[in-house]
């Protein structure tokens, strides 16, 4: 349970051997390379960076793999789900390149198929939309391609559905005599009719229509009448719906290649690390120079790997310059593992500081189990993370997901049977459901939220201060350790002598002629501390800071862990209220429907909110005492899948 010291490794090889070099890194998976840029420039001017010619195409190669993969997904979907764990592969089935084209022709296929079917959704698209437009001009029989005669104008139009039609017709006749409005049909918005005139009288028919709201409207250049092209656009429409389930049906029929497809991407997606690694490479014609890091626990398996090749390298300490440079890796048991989602959720340690999963499991499992606090709300959250694990198999991150709902599962029942909930009280709702006369009063209890409140709120400042003091500890640790004995000594060590006066001054001993000897000790201490670098009045000011900081930082700090007390409260009597409203029917299976349904909302709010309160408490309260963070993950060169399980690395 520590970050894993890192070597940084110089090497240089021939460059007839870089590819064959890359493929035993990728499997040994535990080299990160770095950016060359202390070679390129200066007196290394004659280095130049490697290329991948290939990198590009893998890219696109990937992204089509990829894409069919989620085609036939979608198009055929694969029995399964959730708790069905990822199809296992060697380590040589991934790498091998013998059907790399073979695949590729069958995700062209899909792809080109969903491609047509894109076209065909289109195409549909625009015909809907045209028989929307003509849906108006049914009833007309003209075509619509008319536009009338050598002498006469005929025009489709419409009209607001407010304005009358015969007063319209009335100032048409005014102005076009021998014009005519034959209404066609009308919605709640338009009325649609043709316009019928002499050429000459055209332009006064439209002067004398404009104040009604008339407007020309054409619903399209087509031959025939509306009719008649909405039956072919539906025609055309059916023809493509039939297509496209074909084209559907095809895709379908190609997913018996879907595993095939899947271990080939992978394929592709290692060929695309390999390259990228390549990149990062400097060399000549003939040599090629690489920079990267390796846990110093892999050295040996390097060498081993290296020995193999023509080639000169070595491995050293990180320098203090290096320092931030250097790739974090945290090296964690069973238990404190699962903890690494909540490290990654903040940001790694830096590579000096600490690993601070051991340092936190033990607290942010406890706090969570006391938030939470119930029997049936743990066992529920133990039940779905040992099925998920045990089923599903999940990797990394979820695998670390499932396995802190197990632990935090595990806690709140715990604290659930301290605290006597099940459900909050509904044990003692049924009971006195079924017998109103029963005495029982309930599962036991060392202490209950609503009946012991207060002592509650006290016990978890008290963990609060237990866990900032922890916090304190590890501070002085990690400052002794760098030679800051100064800093450890006149700052958290002020503060353990303030606490420990405060604590004899309450308790009534240490006083020497009624003068608080400890506490003077720990001010003398807080003054030398916060005079330090300081001149004239900013002696003064620094001590006064000091004492203001301290005392509001370490209060503001413990007040915080109420929320241990606030979220258990909470909790139970959300549940409670539920309870107890199903109980007022009297009816055992409605008091099973709302208290089901009441404590299903209130475990998902609480887990969510238990997680998030429990977080702050970690990553401001705790680890502002201690945690230096900003480390950069350690990426090597590796096999990293998606759709299969590798089952041998090596």
């Amino acid at each position: 349970m520590a970050i894993v010291k890192m070597k940084k490794l110089r090497l240089a090889v021939m460059a007839r051997e870089r590819k064959a070099l890359l493929r035993d890194l990728l499997l040994l998976g535990c080299v990160e390379f770095s950016e060359p840029t202390e070679l390129e420039g200066g007196e290394f001017s004659t280095l130049e960076r490697c290329t991948s010619r290939t990198l590009g195409g893998d890219r696109a190669d990937h992204a089509l793999l990829t894409d069919a993969v989620r085609l036939m997904d979608r198009y055929a979907p694969a029995k399964g789900g959730l708790l069905k764990p990822l199809p296992e592969a060697k380590a040589d089935a991934v790498l091998d390149e013998s059907r790399v084209r073979e695949d590729l022709a069958i995700a062209e296929k899909v792809t080109g198929k969903a491609e047509e079917i894109r076209r065909c959704q289109s195409e549909t698209a625009r015909l809907e939309t045209a028989v929307t437009a003509l849906a108006p001009w049914l009833d007309l029989d003209v075509p619509l391609g008319c536009k009338g005669t050598e002498k006469t104008v005929f025009a489709t139009a419409s009209l607001p559905a407010t304005a009358s039609a015969a007063d319209a017709d009335i100032a048409l006749a005014a102005a076009a005599p021998e014009s005519q409005l034959i209404p066609v049909s009308a919605d709640k918005s338009l009325s649609y009719m043709a316009l019928i005139c002499y050429k000459d009288e055209y332009d006064a028919a439209l002067e004398a229509l404009r104040p009604f709201g008339f407007n020309i409207m054409s619903p399209g250049e087509y031959s025939g009448t509306a009719r008649e092209e909405t039956a072919k656009a539906q025609s055309r429409i059916a023809e493509l719906a039939a297509r496209q389930q074909q084209l559907g049906a095809e895709i379908a029929q190609l997913a018996s290649h879907r595993d095939e497809l899947k271990l080939r991407s992978e394929t592709i997606a290692t060929r695309i690390s390999r390259a990228e690694a390549e990149e990062k490479l400097m060399g000549t014609e003939t040599t090629v120079l690489l920079q990267g890091w390796v846990p110093a626990e892999k050295v040996d398996e390097l060498a081993r790997i290296l020995g193999k090749y023509d080639c000169a390298w070595e491995t050293a300490d990180p320098t203090e310059d290096e320092i931030p440079d250097v790739p974090v890796l945290l090296k964690n048991n069973r238990f404190t593992r699962a903890l690494n989602m909540v490290t990654e959720m903040y940001s790694l340690p830096a590579y000096n500081n600490v690993d601070p999963n051991p340092l936190m499991a033990p607290f942010f499992i406890l706090f969570y189990g006391i938030m939470l606090a119930d029997m049936g709300y743990g066992v529920l959250m133990i039940i779905a993370a040992a099925v998920m694990l045990l089923k599903a198999k999940p990797r990394k991150g979820m695998r670390n997901f499932f396995e802190l709902m197990l632990w935090c599962g595990i806690s709140t029942t715990i604290w659930g049977a301290i605290t006597g909930g099940l459900f909050s009280d509904a044990p003692l709702q049924i009971a006195q459901i079924i017998n109103p006369d029963t005495t029982w009063t309930g599962l036991p209890a060392l202490f209950t939220p609503l009946n012991d409140t207060i002592m509650i709120l006290i016990g978890a400042m008290c963990l609060g201060f237990v866990q900032i003091i922890t916090g304190m500890i590890i501070s002085v640790v990690i400052k002794v350790k760098r030679g800051e004995i100064f800093s450890a000594v006149f700052e958290e060590g002020t503060w353990f002598v303030l606490f420990i006066g405060i604590a004899c001054l309450a308790l009534g001993v240490g006083n020497v002629a009624g003068v608080p000897v400890v506490i003077v000790i720990g001010a003398v201490m807080l003054f030398i501390g916060s005079a330090r670098g300081k001149k004239g009045f900013g002696i003064i000011s620094g001590f006064i800071g000091a004492i203001y900081n301290g005392v509001t930082g370490y209060f503001g700090d413990i007040l915080s862990y109420s929320r241990l007390m606030a979220l258990m409260l909470a909790g139970s009597v959300i549940a409670q209220v539920f309870n107890t409203i199903g109980a007022i029917a009297g009816n055992i299976f409605v008091f099973l429907l709302i208290s089901i349904v009441g404590n299903a909302l209130n475990f998902a709010l609480n887990l969510l909110g238990c997680f998030v309160h429990d977080l702050r408490l970690q990553c401001l309260e705790y680890f502002g005492k201690f945690y230096e963070d900003g480390g950069k993950p350690f990426r090597p060169l590796a096999i990293n899948t998606t759709y299969v399980s590798v089952t041998n690395d090596k």
